[in-house]
């Protein structure tokens, strides 16, 4: 399990590895449920040409991964 502490003010999050696409588990698009019921999810940066179709907050972000990994992920998570 990973421990994430990127936002100060919340307890620090525990995350459960639910699908990867690589066998080291790290260094690759990869979906985590977290111990607050939401989803986390590692993937490639988009550039910023492929950003003006997202109208992005401050404070989000991004992220590209394969379907099959959000598929997976969906299946590893609901049992």
């Amino acid at each position: 399990m990973l421990e994430s502490t990127s936002i100060p003010w919340r307890k620090q999050m525990k995350l459960t590895r639910l699908a990867g696409e690589c066998p080291d588990g790290v260094t690759c698009p990869t979906v985590f449920a977290s111990d607050r019921g939401t989803i986390i999810v590692q993937g490639y940066t988009l550039a910023p040409g492929d950003l003006t179709e997202i109208p992005l907050p401050e404070g989000e972000s991004a992220v590209e991964i394969p379907l099959s990994l959000l598929k997976e992920a969906a299946r590893v998570h609901s049992g």
